[in-house]
C-alpha cells in the first residue's frame, strides 16, 4: 500500500506528463508578444486567424495551419487554397468591418498596414510581425509556431537555410563576385545588402551595389545606379522593357552585355516575400548568376 508521500509524488509525475502534451499545455493559456512589444494572452491556440500579409499567410500554411485562416489580404495567393478565402483589401484599403465580422481569434499583419491600433480598439487581438532580414524570417517562423502550438518552425527554417546553401553551391566560381542591382520598384527602390534579398545575394557570392548603410530597401537617386555600373540587373519582367530609355542607363554594363534577369510576376512576387519559399527565390537568383560569366 503506497504511503501519502508516494501518492503525492505519483500525482506530480502524472500532472507533469499531462502538461507536457501540446494540447493540454495550451489549455492553461499562454502569452505571446509581437514585434512592437505588445503582449496578448490566449486561453488556447487561435482557431480563427486573419492574415493581412502574403508572407505571414504562407508561413501559417507552412506550419500546417492553413485551415485556421478565415480571411486574408488581397495579395495572399499561395498556397492555392487561400484564394477561396475572403479577400480583405490591401495596405491602403483594408476592410475593417469585414475583418471584425469574421470574428478572428487573432489578426496577424505587418506595421505597414497601419491599422493595428484601430483593430485593437475594436476588441480584436492583433499581432504585428515584420521581417526584413533572414534572421527575422526565422524569428517569425518560431513566433507563429508558438502561437499555433507547433514546434515545426525551427525545422522549416533549417530546411530553408539548407536549400539556400545548396543554391549558393550551384553558382560557378566564374559567376562569383558579379556586381548586382536588384530593383524592387521603379521609383527606383532597391534591395540593399541589409535586406533578406540582399543577404541571399551575398550568400550566392554576388556583390550588391547598395550597401548596408543605405538600409534594407532604400529609394535611390538614379544617378547612383549609373555610377555604380552594375554587371547584373535583377528586375520584374513588367519593369524591364524601358530600362535603356532611363537617362544614362544605355552605358550600364548589365544593359550593354544583356545581363538583365527578368522575373515573371509570380516569381517576382515570391522573391519579395520573406517567408517559407525563400529558397525558391535563392534558386532563381542562382540561375541568373550562373548564366553569366564575367570578371568582378
Amino acid at each position: 500500500m503506497p504511503n501519502a508521500a508516494t501518492k503525492i509524488a505519483n500525482g506530480l509525475m502524472l500532472a507533469a506528463a499531462l502538461f507536457a502534451q501540446p494540447g493540454i499545455a495550451m489549455a492553461a493559456g499562454f502569452s505571446i508578444s509581437d514585434d512592437l512589444g505588445h503582449q496578448q494572452r490566449f486561453s488556447e491556440s487561435p482557431r480563427r486567424i486573419v492574415s493581412l500579409l502574403p508572407s505571414l499567410t504562407e508561413t501559417v500554411c507552412a506550419l500546417g495551419a492553413c485551415e485556421r485562416l478565415v480571411g486574408v489580404d488581397r495579395y495572399s495567393d499561395f498556397p492555392a487554397q487561400v484564394n477561396k478565402l475572403p479577400k480583405l483589401g490591401g495596405l491602403d484599403d483594408l476592410q475593417i468591418e469585414a475583418i471584425v465580422a469574421l470574428r478572428p481569434d487573432v489578426v496577424i499583419l505587418s506595421p505597414a498596414s497601419r491599422v493595428h491600433e484601430r483593430l485593437a480598439a475594436l476588441g480584436l487581438k492583433v499581432m504585428v510581425l515584420e521581417a526584413t532580414r533572414q534572421a527575422d524570417v526565422k524569428r517569425v517562423l518560431l513566433k507563429l509556431g508558438e502561437l499555433l502550438g507547433t514546434q515545426d518552425g525551427l525545422k522549416i527554417w533549417q530546411q530553408i537555410d539548407a536549400a539556400v546553401n545548396l543554391a549558393a553551391a550551384s553558382v560557378p566560381l566564374a559567376s562569383k563576385g558579379l556586381t548586382v542591382y536588384y530593383e524592387v520598384d521603379s521609383a527606383p527602390y532597391a534591395a540593399g545588402e541589409a535586406s533578406f534579398i540582399g543577404e541571399m545575394l551575398t550568400r550566392l557570392g554576388a556583390r550588391n551595389i547598395v550597401g548596408k548603410a543605405l538600409g534594407p530597401f532604400p529609394k535611390l537617386n538614379p544617378e547612383f545606379i549609373v555610377q555604380a555600373n552594375p554587371q547584373v540587373i535583377m528586375i520584374a519582367q513588367g519593369r524591364a522593357e524601358n530600362l535603356a530609355s532611363r537617362p544614362g542607363w544605355q552605358g550600364i554594363r548589365a544593359l550593354r552585355d544583356k545581363h538583365v534577369c527578368q522575373f515573371d510576376s509570380a516569381l517576382s512576387d515570391l522573391m519579395g516575400r520573406p517567408g517559407p519559399r525563400m529558397a525558391e527565390a535563392a534558386q532563381a537568383m542562382a540561375r541568373c548568376l550562373s548564366d553569366i560569366r564575367g570578371k568582378p
